[in-house]
């Protein structure tokens, strides 16, 4: 399945990222003890976790380390059952005797063709290597992202494994666009939701990063511009690092954290892009978060809610001004200057599932809910008294089963796109506080979870769901959209 999706500004990633280099034997050491190379999905029984002594997990065997970091890389097979035994390899490696490699037959030349070894000045020369430059370059050019090239960032698990793809997305002019993976990044725990941001984590001017929460109370942040890395840039909360003891029976050992870190799984993410080291977090246990992303603290912590807090967005006008939406069915907005007054609050009819702001207004915005309805609100309607409700601006019964997810168009006033378990995908036309469905489709892609209009192509939708396969919806060519919003379209 594909949780959630995020578009990357163009000309922002690196024309060739770079390649990260291979962890040392004391990073995986270290890795493994911290358990961040853990298949996400992996846990043990109470009652093995209860009988196994801690301290013989410093093993300093090449093979369990080669095989741990192998794991974590997705390199072994997905069947627990047929991960190759250490007896097995232990064979193996007795069998090339590569102890005594240096000791064979000086005479035998294994790789020759008995006229000894050619030389060529050239490349160009050699018979054997001449397609190897167009290779190369061939090679050179898919891993190249060009300016004009679409990067979409999808957060996806399949059989435990949990990785992000980012995707290039070409377009062309007579509409025959290309889509593939460039590269992917291995998480370590089951992703639920991203967030794309530009602040400067490595002393540049700029960034290429996605935040991730996921079910682990942790939230990592990766950077986008270097292949094959392992560990995150940044990790902000999570389990304290300590040593860890043999369990006693009959006891239970609480779980540390890290100063000001979640408790439970991260459900929400939102980048303040004028305070670009700021990023919020909703999560299950209640609780909404600032944090500084450049030294890695806790700022802020806020408990306005009482259950589940699902979803948390900035305002685009008014950029200290932040939303909140829970499964206790309300949605709270709260200044971040004064995080002790309690905000404004408004009640709704069922579980938070998304909430976002509208990019051409400063105190208009929608709200999703489990029920399959959107409710618009205006925060200028809203009461001094904070427990007084204001009435929604509209009520949409836009799907049949919960709206996961929903999108503004950046560049159209008034069009709204909305994703719902019950696979479809539907724009709106909000004006006037009247909606109106204006297009509908069934992206093929289950179960829709997460959907994002690109800022740059304003007119193309990510979609991302159940079948975890990436859908790019180009809007401007369904004909409702064309008559009700052709100017923009040109």
């Amino acid at each position: 399945m594909i949780a959630a999706v995020s578009w990357v500004p163009k000309g922002v990633a690196k024309s060739v990222p770079a390649v990260a280099d291979p962890p040392c034997k004391e990073e995986i050491e270290e890795m493994i003890k911290a358990g961040a190379l853990e298949r996400s999905g992996d846990s043990g029984s109470e009652e093995n976790d209860e009988d196994m002594d801690v301290d013989t997990a410093k093993q300093t065997d090449e093979v369990t380390h080669a095989l741990a970091v192998a794991d974590a890389l997705g390199r072994t097979t997905k069947n627990k059952n047929s991960v190759t035994k250490f007896d097995d390899i232990t064979d193996g490696l007795k069998e090339l005797d590569m102890d005594h490699y240096d000791e064979e037959d000086k005479g035998i030349e294994l790789f020759s063709t008995g006229l000894g070894d050619l030389y060529y000045p050239s490349n160009d020369m050699d018979p054997y290597l001449k397609d190897k430059d167009d290779d190369d370059s061939e090679e050179l050019e898919d891993m190249t992202i060009k300016p004009k090239d679409a990067v979409i960032v999808c957060a996806r698990n399949e059989d435990e494994f949990s990785h992000l793809e980012v995707w290039i997305f070409e377009e062309s002019v007579d509409n025959d666009s290309n889509m593939y993976v460039h590269h992917d990044i291995v998480l370590s725990a089951f992703p639920l939701c991203t967030a794309w941001l530009d602040c400067p984590l490595r002393g540049e001017e700029k960034g290429n990063f996605v935040a991730v929460g996921s079910m682990e109370p942790s939230i990592e942040i990766w950077d986008l511009d270097i292949i094959d890395e392992v560990q995150p840039s940044v990790v902000l909360g999570g389990v304290a690092e300590e040593k860890m003891k043999k369990k006693k029976k009959g006891k239970k050992t609480s779980t540390k954290y890290k100063e000001g870190s979640h408790t439970d799984s991260v459900l929400g993410l939102a980048w303040n892009k004028q305070f670009r080291n700021i990023l919020a977090s909703a999560s299950a246990d209640r609780q909404v978060k600032l944090w500084d992303v450049a030294t890695g603290k806790c700022d802020i912590t806020m408990e306005h809610h009482t259950d589940k807090v699902q979803a948390v967005a900035w305002n685009h006008h008014e950029p200290q001004v932040l939303l909140s939406g829970s499964f206790d069915h309300s949605v709270v907005m709260k200044d971040g200057r004064i995080p002790t007054h309690p905000g404004f609050k408004w009640s709704v009819t069922a579980d938070v599932e998304s909430l976002a702001w509208d990019p051409h207004s400063n105190h208009s915005f929608v709200v999703s809910l489990e029920d399959g309805t959107v409710q618009g609100f205006d925060i200028r309607a809203a009461k001094s008294d904070s427990t007084s409700d204001s009435k929604p601006s509209f009520t949409l019964h836009a799907h049949d089963k919960a709206v996961c997810t929903v999108s503004y168009n950046p560049s159209v006033p008034n069009l709204l796109a909305t994703g719902s378990t019950d696979k479809m995908v539907k724009l709106w036309d909000l004006s006037n506080n009247q909606p109106s469905c204006v297009a509908s489709k069934n992206p093929k892609a289950g179960a829709v979870f997460s959907i994002s209009f690109s800022e740059d192509s304003p007119f193309l939708l990510a979609i991302g769901g159940s079948k975890g396969k990436l859908e790019v919806w180009d809007t401007s060519s369904d004909a409702g959209i064309s008559r009700r919003f052709g100017n923009n379209c040109k």
